[in-house]
């Protein structure tokens, strides 16, 4: 966790500049961005405990000091909340994730028709999708593959999949960011992690990146093997009881995506709704690693 605090503060103080805190620039730097003694002059603490910091040996370091520190690193509030995370893992409760839906939930997608809808466990494994969640997905049945974050930077036809592949790539990799700071000791979570660096070398330059984000809502847009262009607005909400689950729901945003998903719903009229399905007519190549 030490080098964790100390990669993520140190990519946050390399993106800005003296310039961008008023500060004087006495020509070139070896190093990038803010150095650590102007950071600390920043936020009102001395160099050597700002050290101590980004070691990762301030664990008594109070809220408002880490508070100070987001401010002079211009953190927004999912970062600030990461890097409080960060050096006090002893605050985040530990979870068992569920990797089954309860019923109720089966029996929701079922009664969600005319929106794909899908709940997503905290390794971003698809658990469960109604009928136009699986259409749209396009993911094949086994559990290993029927994972979004492996589709992103695994599967070889992504990029065809994702018109606007690079920003779904960032916002994948921070979300998994956040989501490990959340569940610092969740070991599948951390093979998964292993498994994208090693596999996946823009997820390794993504990952050094230390960008952390919430998926809550936002656009959508995926070229289907299928049914072609199809534009959603999605909305993802943290399911009751199931703290580790989200549902995400794609909203049509146009008359072509509605007419297309009315197709891809009768092409899959046959498929058990609510779970893991292989009646799409073609599955994207199956991810490789």
């Amino acid at each position: 966790m030490a080098s964790e605090i100390g990669d993520f503060l140190r990519a946050k103080r390399e993106r800005l500049t003296p310039e961008d805190c008023g500060l004087p620039n006495f020509g070139q730097r070896r190093v990038p961005g803010l150095r650590r003694e102007e950071v600390a002059l920043l936020s009102g603490v001395s160099p050597d405990y700002y050290v101590r910091l980004e070691q990762g040996r301030a664990r008594q370091a109070s809220d408002q000091i880490l508070d100070a520190v987001a401010r002079t690193l211009r953190l927004d509030a999912v970062e600030t909340e990461h890097l409080h995370r960060l050096v006090h893992p002893d605050r985040v409760q530990p979870s068992s994730p569920n990797r089954s839906t309860r019923a109720g939930i089966l029996a929701l997608l079922d009664a969600m028709t005319d929106v794909p809808a899908f709940v997503l466990g905290p390794c971003m494994d698809i658990i469960a999708a109604n009928l136009l969640g699986d259409a749209v997905l396009a993911m094949p049945q086994d559990p290993h593959r029927r994972n979004a974050a492996r589709q992103v930077f695994l599967d070889p036809d992504a990029r065809a999949y994702y018109p606007d592949w690079e920003n779904v790539a960032i916002e994948t990799a921070a979300h998994l960011r956040r989501v490990v700071g959340l569940r610092p000791d969740d070991l599948r979570l951390r093979s998964l992690i292993g498994e994208l660096t090693i596999d996946s070398k823009d997820f390794a330059r993504l990952w050094a990146r230390q960008e952390v984000v919430t998926k809550s809502h936002g656009t959508k847009i995926v070229h289907h093997p299928n049914a072609g262009r199809l534009e959603f607005s999605y909305e993802t909400l943290t399911l009751p009881g199931e703290p580790d689950q989200m549902l995400v729901t794609y909203t049509p945003s146009n008359e072509t995506t509605r007419d297309a998903l009315t197709a891809l719903g009768s092409w899959n009229a046959d498929a058990p709704t609510g779970r893991p399905t292989t009646a799409t007519p073609r599955t994207p190549a199956a991810p490789q690693g």
